[in-house]
């Protein structure tokens, strides 16, 4: 998920666009239906709790860390609008 994320990211900075927003299946349920996260859910774990009868969905830990992951890329971008804005006045 972090890989897809950054190249959404990616695409709409090298394309000048702005993404429209971001859906994501999550619960609060300790669920293994993606793969990945702190936590290392494998593609062997899949099976251990995957309840979901359609789409898969972030377990906790992965809905708050792709959060997180979200919020750092957008700051980072506003941070680096706010210095070329600056720079320009500041010239």
């Amino acid at each position: 998920m972090q890989a897809e994320l950054r190249a959404f990211f990616d695409v709409h900075e090298q394309e000048g666009s702005y993404p429209g927003g971001i859906h994501l299946e999550m619960t609060g349920q300790n669920v293994t239906e993606c793969i990945g996260g702190s936590k290392a859910v494998t593609f062997d774990d899949l099976s251990d709790r995957y309840h979901t009868q359609c789409d898969p969905r972030l377990n906790a830990s992965q809905s708050l860390e792709l959060a997180f992951a979200i919020a750092d890329r957008l700051r980072k971008k506003r941070n680096r609008a706010w210095n070329n804005l600056i720079s320009r006045v500041v010239a």
